[in-house]
């Protein structure tokens, strides 16, 4: 049933793709051939087919894998279900990065999955970092229009030399276009892809408040149809190795039809609870590579007016006063 259920929700993203993005005839090579553990021991564990992974956090540990090749460009993509429940503190992860390469200069795109109390939803937050660019947060968060404990969904990094986009399901939730004036924040070095599941109680949830209560472990989250489509790069050379398929695959795929954006404007509408590009709290100044949408800083001075509308935060007088955390209560990352 369990594989059905990944197969119907798969095949319904191809069926309903337009120009541009697409995952229809992309390899999908088993974990074997493309994968290595990172951590986690038992934890991981790869089904039969050779190409479903199931990731678990117990006390124990975390766990997680890594790509075996770096790549320069590409779009990366899985199927996953998150653990169901009380998932506070959880954090489940699907990001490049070459932290291990480059420590004090890494780049990263992230897909970050954050747990909830019972009763509250899981959370999206997506990041950037370039050229170690850590002390400059490009956050954004947002919630779903569905559960994603309940079956599996798609999330998809597009990575190009001057887009990055985020997809959930065939939809563009963001975009991220490179400009003369973000310099080296744009990450522009070979990365690794890495999936995680890991204990991140001191800031996941309401900024440490809610952490993970193991009464309710193990916490499962299940990887399937892990497509690497882009251009691996040679460990000795340094080069990247792009057959024309790929580049071309690339070049399509980084512009977002009239359709696709509509459907990106509406989910951010909708959806969107977080953007560094609104924080009046933390810049004075938008960064340069921030588009703002009118729509949108309306929405969110309404949601949260301190962080968005630059409206001093009152205090009692006698009360203590809590320093603020960055972002919508939790630490930075």
């Amino acid at each position: 049933m369990e594989t059905l259920s990944r197969f119907l929700v798969f095949m319904s993203l191809l069926s309903g793709l337009v120009s541009g993005f697409t995952l229809q005839n992309l390899p999908i090579t088993s974990f074997e051939e493309s994968y290595t553990q990172l951590f986690g021991d038992k934890n991981l564990f790869v089904h039969k087919d050779g190409k479903s992974v199931r990731l678990t956090l117990d006390e124990r540990t975390g766990s997680g894998f890594v790509s075996n090749d770096l790549y320069l460009h590409g779009l990366f993509s899985a199927s996953i279900k998150l653990p169901s429940d009380y998932s506070a503190g959880v954090v489940v992860a699907f990001y490049m990065s070459n932290g291990d390469t480059y420590e004090k200069n890494h780049d990263e795109i992230d897909f970050e999955f954050l747990g909830n109390i019972r009763g509250r939803e899981w959370r999206i937050q997506t990041n950037i970092y370039g050229n170690g660019s850590t002390h400059l947060g490009r956050e954004e968060r947002c919630n779903l229009w569905f559960d994603p404990t309940e079956d599996y969904h798609q999330y998809s990094i597009l990575w190009s030399d001057s887009h990055i986009i985020f997809y959930v399901d065939n939809v563009p939730i963001r975009e991220v276009k490179r400009t003369s004036s973000m310099g080296g924040d744009f990450p522009s070095k070979p990365m690794s892809l890495y999936t995680t599941i890991w204990d991140g109680s001191k800031w996941a949830t309401n900024g440490g408040k809610y952490g993970v209560n193991y009464k309710y472990a193990p916490y499962i989250a299940r990887f399937s149809y892990l497509v690497l489509h882009g251009c691996p790069v040679d460990p000795i050379e340094q080069f990247p190795k792009c057959d024309e398929g790929a580049t071309e695959y690339i070049r399509a795929a980084q512009e977002i039809s009239p359709s696709q954006r509509a459907k990106m404007e509406v989910f951010r509408l909708k959806h969107m609870t977080y953007s560094y590009c609104y924080d009046r709290t933390r810049y004075k100044v938008s960064l340069p590579e921030c588009v703002v949408n009118p729509a949108e800083a309306q929405r969110l001075r309404v949601y949260d007016p301190v962080t968005f509308g630059g409206i001093p935060r009152r205090h009692r007088s006698g009360k203590h006063r809590s320093k603020r955390s960055r972002i919508d209560g939790s630490e930075s990352i």
